[in-house]
């Protein structure tokens, strides 16, 4: 065989590894099988060390804040595609590999070859795959199926081989060997387009068709969504809120004050929600207990009373002026009743939690003794929790940042001992209290109030302290006076706190800034630190040309 450079085994891996992930997704969307790039994202950020994942994480959300990109809305998507293109690299990687060694007369690049490679790229994925996948198909059906698909992938990339490399001919003329060379180069070229077309229209296909599937089920989603939510932004007759007669008013271009779950922040391990059947469902409540019990999800609804807490959630990945933060009503029933039931006993200081997603958390039950608000929530907005947000239950613990509080829950054990939970091994700050923060949502030049010199340019947006409330946020202008802006009503004492603020008009480019203090009066911390490891703090501002 005559040798064939890397790059052209790189070449054809990423001609051959481009259809594969096509079919792959369109088998998930046509028969739910399995996914496999997402499984190995999945399965790398469960193993891979607390600072890679966390340095991860920071790279890819100050690559979205420095393209301007809205955090809250592409985060997901983002790991999507960097799971693909993760997936993506390891098939040309796998190329690479079998032309080097074909190349030096290692093996011969016939079907065996082939697929032996396909099971050595392959083999450790579907291992993979059936341990931590979602799918719920068979795992000996999602082993025949990968198998087939990787086996192909690999006869695949032994024939292309051969069919670049011929055997060498015999010896001849000079002039018949130029000649000869030209006419290979000529129909190795040929090959080469003929397969990137195919690939390329296999790839488009699979992909395009995967895709199409995948919208249709989503508005199909959305639009269940719609149809269910009891709470609008806008405030009606039928479902005011409770702060629905203060007179201050939000400043056009503030956030919505109650945040719709389908504009809802979502932040989560895995690359997609984890799906549980509810009705199947059952939460365990064992360990150092005198009645260990075995839940539904009914149980939990009829045996406990309930209880409605309206609530700002936000995440510690967030920086100053995050889109990582929403507001909505929260329905459970307090963690406290639920403990009295099993009967806790004396020696037992801990509740270790685990979930459906892998994750796991460890709550301090003197925590739990001191605060009944802490709830096992089932229901969002008065219905259900929606698969993305943690069906069919998850914690709400006050005053603590996102990354405390488990969702999708499975498992919870009364415990003596101290586990760290998942992102306080990774490095995180174990209490995750959340930090006091303002921030500046518009500055309403659309808006003018008044007419003449009495123009006042109208800046509003939120203050959050966690369950710490707010007394006062002040805003600043080109580094002048610290002025005080007025609050309208929270809707609950663990909600964000909407502030307006008239600024006199001036004309020009100017600096905003903002800050806030706690219900005792604490300052809000000014100096700037990054979120990691304990959420981030500083002031907020923006530049407006007026």
């Amino acid at each position: 065989m005559k040798k064939l450079n890397l790059g052209t085994g790189a070449l054809v891996g990423a001609l051959l590894t481009a259809p594969l992930i096509a079919v792959m997704y369109l088998a998930d969307q046509v028969a739910g099988l399995p996914f496999v790039p997402f499984d190995l994202f999945d399965w790398l950020t469960r193993v891979l060390p607390g600072p890679v994942i966390t340095f991860g994480i920071d790279m890819m959300i100050d690559t979205m804040i420095f393209l301007g990109v809205s955090v809250a809305d592409t985060a997901k998507i983002a790991e999507q595609v960097m799971a693909v293109l993760q997936f993506f690299v390891g098939g040309i990687t796998a190329g690479i590999v079998f032309f080097s060694v074909v190349s030096m007369r290692k093996i011969k690049a016939d079907t065996i070859a082939g697929l032996v490679m396909g099971a050595l790229f392959g083999l450790p994925l579907i291992a993979i795959s059936v341990a931590i996948g979602q799918s719920a198909l068979s795992p000996i059906l999602k082993i025949v199926w990968l198998a087939l698909l990787f086996g192909a992938w690999g006869i695949a990339l032994s024939q292309t081989y051969r069919r670049l490399a011929p055997a060498e001919a015999e010896p001849v003329a000079e002039a018949e060997t130029a000649e000869a060379a030209a006419v290979e180069r000529i129909n190795r070229r040929q090959f080469l387009i003929r397969l990137g077309a195919t690939t390329a229209a296999i790839t488009v296909v699979g992909a395009g068709v995967g895709t199409i599937l995948a919208q249709a089920e989503r508005r199909r989603l959305e639009q269940v969504l719609a149809e269910t939510e009891a709470h609008q932004t806008e405030v009606s007759e039928e479902m005011p809120f409770p702060n629905s007669n203060d007179p201050v008013m939000a400043v056009p271009g503030t956030r919505p004050e109650y945040t719709p779950i389908k504009d809802h922040y979502k932040v989560f391990i895995r690359t997609e929600p984890t799906l549980i059947d509810g009705p199947s469902w059952l939460l365990p409540l064992t360990g150092l207990v005198d009645n260990p019990l075995m839940l539904t999800l009914d149980d939990i609804k009829n045996n406990f009373e309930s209880r409605d807490q309206y609530v700002t959630l936000s995440c510690i990945s967030g920086r100053v002026g995050t889109g990582l933060i929403g507001t909505t009503l929260w329905t459970g029933v307090s963690l406290q009743d639920v403990l009295a039931e099993v009967g806790v006993r004396p020696e037992a200081r801990y509740l270790h939690i685990t979930c459906g997603d892998g994750f796991y958390e460890t709550v301090d039950l003197e925590l739990i003794a001191a605060d009944e608000r802490i709830m096992l929530c089932y229901a969002w907005d008065g219905h259900d929790l929606p698969a993305d947000h943690g069906y069919p239950l998850r914690i709400w613990i006050p005053d603590r940042y996102g990354m405390k509080q488990p969702r999708w829950i499975t498992g919870m054990e009364v415990m003596e001992e101290y586990t760290e939970g998942y992102w306080v091994e990774r490095n995180w700050d174990e209490v995750a209290q959340v930090k006091t923060t303002s921030v500046i949502d518009t500055v309403a030049i659309n808006a003018i109030i008044g007419e003449g010199d009495q123009k006042r340019v109208p800046v509003g947006g939120i203050a959050f302290a966690g369950a710490r409330g707010i007394s006062k946020v002040e805003v600043r202008v080109d580094g002048g006076p610290w002025q005080e802006a007025i609050l309208r009503s929270p809707l609950s004492e663990t909600t964000w706190v909407v502030w307006r603020y008239e600024w006199p008009f001036e004309a020009g480019e100017h600096t905003f800034e903002v800050r806030c203090a706690e219900g005792d009066g604490t300052p809000q911390i000014e100096e700037k630190q990054a979120n990691r490891p304990s959420g981030a703090t500083g002031i907020h501002s923006v530049e407006e040309t007026i």
